[in-house]
């Protein structure tokens, strides 16, 4: 199942927890009011998930998406049992170290041409 967003693609399967989301362009409360959901679903069937983000010419979040992404990692604390970031800015590496505070997750970056090295370490240990 794909799911296409302005700016967020989505992809799960119901049978694995591990969610692919791959981000462009900016973020905003809009995209949060649609996507949570289906992030929330696959959360609803399996005790955590996995997520791998791609940052594909991502320019981040206006400030009411920064908020609706505060509240769903107070909401998901413990949900989230592993997140890889894969990305091009050396921004986006502090990002994963900006997230850490508000996850149980094990977060880990990786640079654009190392998604094998993220979807092999997205895997581990299932």
């Amino acid at each position: 199942m794909t799911t296409q967003f302005s700016c967020i693609e989505i992809e799960g399967k119901s049978w694995e927890n591990i969610l692919t989301m791959r981000l462009s362009g900016k973020l905003t409360k809009e995209d949060y009011e649609r996507f949570v959901p289906e992030i929330e679903r696959m959360m609803k069937a399996h005790d955590k998930v996995r997520i791998l983000v791609d940052l594909v010419d991502f320019h981040g979040w206006t400030a009411a998406a920064a908020w609706e992404d505060t509240k769903f990692g107070m909401r998901h604390f413990s949900d989230i049992e592993r997140m890889a970031i894969v990305g091009e800015e050396a921004w986006e590496k502090g990002m994963a170290l900006l997230l850490k505070p508000f996850t149980k997750a094990k977060v880990k970056y990786f640079g654009t041409s190392q998604m094998a090295a993220a979807k092999t370490w997205i895997m581990e240990g299932q």
